[in-house]
């Protein structure tokens, strides 16, 4: 089967077997040299010096967490979408309280830096900016080091900034200190090749000022706890002992291939991606000039059925895409190509696609 949705991604037969290692004690030395490890692989992959937490918890977990430790009921929070990502996040937001301005752009654009920037200097009273990096809904990368320089524009007096990176990091470029991003939000099932499971968090010392006087309710979410906790080498509650382990031997992986030739990878097999279905006659749904390095959102060409040339793919030539989401149900196709992936892997997509079409 060729796996190609937009995450969970395959992962390489050496993180599979990995993850069948027996099960050892959490609150032992052996995981405490685990956990110690895959932190300082993770900080590599952040390009950070900060805090990174490791949650038992899909993605969206971890932006609740990271939202639960930063606002309080009644903060203003401004949340920049350009999709079914971004307007999740402001979601999370909302549900602990927060008062949510939502800065839109069109589905299929980018989030506009400019734009952004004028709103927070003319309401100055934001506690919190919410930004998808890489919005996997349609298929846009956007400019986080504008957007990130937007926000720091403002001084010291300037509002955090929460970064959804679930499908961007470890593959697109994303540097968390020198861009000031005061917390970054990653799962483990996409770029990072690894099983799902586990969320990863990375926290500014301006986060964690934030986090100590927070009063959104918090229990299994609370990172004073998550922090006191590494700091023994353990999690507070049950960690996924195989996932880490898969984690674990993913980041060596990475490690050795180098996480600028992985980005390098990333973008040329994304320009591969577009230009391999341009060919085929389809049309692209981002705009190019920001077109992601990890999904390609394709448009379903007129009269026929999204799902049904889904199901062909998956039926009669092993291929597994994603579909469209929200309003863009029916209307999109999409193609993953992040994490564990080659330019034969994508061939093997294209191939099946001009079979399908051709009919």
């Amino acid at each position: 089967m060729n796996l190609r949705i937009p995450g969970p991604t395959p992962l390489p037969p050496s993180v599979l077997e990995a993850m069948s290692r027996p099960i050892i004690n959490h609150r032992g030395p052996e995981f405490a040299a685990m956990l110690r490890e895959v932190t300082a692989r993770l900080r590599e992959v952040f390009r950070t010096e900060n805090d990174v937490l490791i949650l038992t918890s899909s993605g969206t977990g971890g932006l609740e967490a990271a939202t639960a430790n930063l606002v309080s009921p009644g903060d203003k929070v401004l949340a920049a979408s350009a999709g079914l990502f971004g307007d999740r996040l402001a979601a999370i937001a909302e549900s602990f309280g927060a008062k949510v301005t939502k800065l839109d752009f069109p589905w299929g654009r980018a989030v506009d830096a400019t734009a952004l920037r004028r709103r927070l200097e003319v309401e100055r009273d934001f506690k919190l900016v919410l930004v998808v990096h890489n919005e996997t809904s349609t298929g846009v990368a956007n400019d986080l080091a504008a957007i990130a320089e937007a926000v720091r524009s403002l001084g010291d007096d300037r509002p955090l900034l929460l970064v959804d990176a679930v499908s961007s990091l470890g593959a697109i470029e994303l540097r968390t200190d020198e861009w000031g991003c005061d917390a970054v939000v990653t799962g483990s099932q996409k770029a990072l090749m690894a099983p799902p499971g586990l969320a990863l968090v990375s926290l500014s010392e301006r986060a964690w000022r934030a986090a100590e006087k927070a009063r959104a309710p918090r229990f299994y979410w609370d990172f004073r706890k998550a922090r006191e906790y590494a700091q023994k080498g353990q999690t507070p509650f049950t960690p996924a002992i195989a996932a880490l382990y898969g984690l674990r031997e993913a980041l060596r992986l990475m490690s050795e291939e180098g996480l600028d030739n992985i980005i390098a990878r990333h973008r040329r097999i994304g320009r591969y991606t577009r230009e391999g279905i341009k060919a085929l006659g389809l049309r692209l749904f981002a705009d190019e000039a920001h077109a992601s390095d990890t999904v390609t959102a394709v448009r379903v060409p007129e009269g026929m059925d999204a799902d049904g040339l889904l199901a062909k793919l998956r039926e009669e030539h092993g291929v597994v895409l994603g579909g469209g989401q929200g309003p863009l149900r029916g209307k999109i196709f999409r193609i993953g190509h992040m994490g564990y992936v080659s330019e034969e892997d994508i061939e093997g997509v294209l191939e099946a696609l001009r079979k399908v079409l051709k009919g």
